[in-house]
């Protein structure tokens, strides 16, 4: 892998951009949406931009799990085999990305915006006809929880909103709770996925580290607003981002 040198006024914006999506991936889990295309826009590789957000994702989504479990909003005993899942799709997801072109990042990372954001834009009436429909725990845990870790181990940005989605869709949790458990889950795919991308060496390493403490420091923001919050509100925050950032996107 090539050294890449980033210069000091782009690492105080990725810090800037890491401390954002902590707070918000926290909120909402769509951290990535902010950070994945800000590494993109930043001339970073696609496959380096992919480790460098998974390096300094982890550190948000740990941050996260830790307080979710330290404050008792997740119990470990209800988690602890579904991250075991999570962590299994995600490995399998980073052992095939790289492998294959990344160029496909590049047409993702607009329509996973799009797709995203009118989940969001839709969600208070979706989830009125969804809340019934409930899917058995077992096929839950060992289909859908792994499948999404697939997806966050190639790709990754929106992780989050899908595991809280799954949890409210198909486990009939309330949104606050299935955030919550997201948080844990999104820890263990993004933790499997950063142990391939460590033996890949496929990082920026001064954009990780600087986007590590932004990451830290946002999640443990976002930790103590998540359950003080109106839903609402965190729902127009997520719409906003991601056509934010499509729109920067689709210009640059």
């Amino acid at each position: 892998m090539e050294a890449l040198s980033v210069s000091p006024e782009l690492l105080l914006a990725l810090f800037g951009v890491a401390l954002i999506a902590g707070c918000l991936d926290t909120l909402v889990g769509g951290g990535g949406l902010i950070v994945l295309p800000a590494l993109v826009l930043a001339g970073i590789p696609p496959l380096q931009a992919l480790g460098t957000n998974k390096l300094q994702g982890t550190v948000g989504t740990a941050t996260a799990s830790l307080m979710m479990l330290r404050h008792g909003k997740v119990k470990w005993a209800e988690v602890k085999v579904l991250m075991a899942w999570a962590f299994a799709g995600s490995a399998l997801g980073s052992l095939i990305v790289q492998l294959v072109d990344t160029s496909f990042l590049r047409f993702m990372i607009p329509l996973v915006l799009v797709v995203v954001a009118t989940y969001f834009l839709l969600q208070g009436s979706l989830f009125k006809r969804l809340r019934p429909i409930k899917l058995a725990p077992t096929l839950f845990g060992r289909g859908v929880v792994p499948a999404i870790g697939l997806y966050d181990g190639m790709f990754g940005p929106g992780t989050g909103s899908f595991f809280s989605l799954a949890g409210v869709a198909l486990q009939a949790q309330p949104l606050l709770q299935a955030t919550a458990t997201a948080k844990t889950l999104n820890f263990a795919s993004n933790f499997a996925s950063l142990l391939v991308f460590v033996v890949a060496a496929n990082f920026v390493w001064q954009a990780a580290l600087v986007m590590m403490v932004g990451q830290a420091l946002g999640a443990w923001a976002g930790s103590h607003i998540l359950f003080k919050i109106n839903p609402l509100y965190l729902r127009v925050l997520i719409v906003l981002m991601c056509v934010g950032m499509l729109v920067r996107y689709l210009a640059g």
